[in-house]
């Protein structure tokens, strides 16, 4: 028997960062599927894990910073792969590097990355994973070992490894990306990226030549310190999933570990870090 879901479309005002945070509050309540577009997202939930207070700790909804309306209505099981197929933008990179579905036109750049992102790929994501592509472009990769940190769908650590990189450990506290990585590495012909499902903890006693991190904030805040332990010497440290107002406070911690500040990158406001230790 198909599974029945509760569907809930939020329209956001203004968009950003208030989707972020909500999509992130409602996994949290036990959403299990989001799909971004113009007005806000899409959030699915199956009955047998819905009640009808399941907002009341979804605590964006009361911020007097957005405007967020919402109505819901139930819905048969979802054609999960059709409605990311509608929502899924194939991105390009200074007409260097394609990120695509399989169903996508491949444009023929230098470096292609097929994935299928599925269900949990936000497009709010497209401007860091941008940004993160533009600061590996310029880095020479041969050979060294690098860290994907919160690695999502296993984009940046595939992209590692096609500029020479390896070994390369990409490493995410979600399951489904876990299992997504190791599909897209394959799909990618990839032979160097070991995933792992898990946290910073799993870096003790590691190091790393580069470092991605693309997560948000305040795990970056909690984490710097573990980061820094694994950098290895003259090693680099890449930053994003946050915006330009966050830049102090990023400053701040990095600061506390004798890294330097070397590049910024924007784009619509997210920006993307590049420090040299």
């Amino acid at each position: 028997m198909d599974a029945i879901y509760i569907e809930y479309t939020f329209q956001v005002n203004p968009k950003e960062p208030a989707t972020e945070i909500l999509i992130a509050q409602l996994g949290f309540a036990g959403f299990e599927s989001f799909v971004e577009n113009d007005e806000g997202v899409v959030a699915y939930i199956q009955k047998k894990d819905w009640n009808s207070n399941i907002l009341e700790d979804v605590f964006i909804l009361s911020s007097q910073d957005f405007e967020i309306k919402h109505q819901l209505k139930e819905v048969e099981q979802t054609n999960w792969n059709a409605e990311w197929e509608k929502n899924f933008k194939p991105i390009q990179v200074d007409d260097l590097v394609s990120i695509r579905a399989p169903f996508h036109e491949n444009p023929n750049l230098k470096y292609e990355i097929v994935i299928e992102p599925k269900m949990s790929f936000g497009t709010g994501h497209h401007e860091t994973t941008h940004m993160m592509i533009q600061h590996l472009l310029e880095l020479d990769l041969q050979n060294k070992k690098v860290l994907d940190m919160g690695c999502g769908t296993g984009i940046l650590a595939i992209f590692a490894e096609m500029k020479g990189a390896k070994p390369i450990d990409a490493i995410d506290i979600d399951s489904w990306c876990y299992e997504n990585s190791l599909e897209n590495a394959e799909r990618n012909k990839c032979n160097h990226i070991n995933v792992y499902e898990g946290d910073s903890s799993l870096l003790k006693e590691r190091n790393y030549d580069v470092i991605i991190a693309n997560i948000n904030r305040n795990i970056l805040l909690a984490d710097m310190k573990t980061y820094t332990d694994c950098l290895n010497e003259d090693g680099v440290l890449l930053l994003s999933g946050f915006y330009e107002e966050d830049i102090p406070t990023i400053n701040e911690e990095v600061s506390k570990y004798s890294l330097t500040f070397n590049k910024k990158i924007e784009r619509n406001n997210w920006v993307a870090l590049k420090y040299l230790k």
